[in-house]
């Protein structure tokens, strides 16, 4: 079972900070082989969700209100440990993060920025493809909507 908690960034503690930024660096950089500029002075107006697992991250997303990343409230940098992978904590995370956008911010229109070979994931969770693939950081990439 994989404990779920959403927080903005304030309430992150330096070692909650530290986890997180490694296990996105460990899999966007490292694992896909992107050199890309994670931090994005986003994070400050994003709420982040940490997914625990023995008192360790294992997965994580970060969520914006409309208008603070896209025109509609989106998720992003959504992550599941290589090692907790295909034991559906990956859907868990995005169905946590759907549910906190429409808590926190009332909002049920939803827009992602998808790595183009998780269209099928993400059509499980109702997003729909919009529009043509594009590269973002040197991957095919997809806008969906819910």
């Amino acid at each position: 079972m994989t404990d779920f908690y959403t927080k903005n960034f304030e309430m992150l503690t330096t070692d909650e900070l530290y986890e997180i930024l490694r296990l996105r660096s460990e899999v966007f950089v490292v694992e896909q082989n992107c050199v890309y500029q994670d931090l994005d002075n986003k994070d400050q107006k994003a709420l982040h969700i940490l997914g625990y697992k023995n008192n360790k991250i294992i997965a994580y997303a970060r969520v914006f209100n409309a208008g603070d990343y896209f025109k509609l409230p989106s998720i992003g940098r959504v992550v599941v440990h290589p090692k907790y992978r295909n034991k559906q904590i990956g859907f868990e995370l995005v169905k946590t993060a759907i549910m906190v956008i429409n808590v926190h911010f009332k909002q049920y229109n939803i827009a992602i920025s998808a790595q183009e070979h998780l269209e099928d994931f993400y059509n499980r969770l109702d997003f729909k493809r919009k529009g043509k693939s594009y590269l973002e950081d040197g991957i095919p990439h997809i806008k969906m909507v819910r």
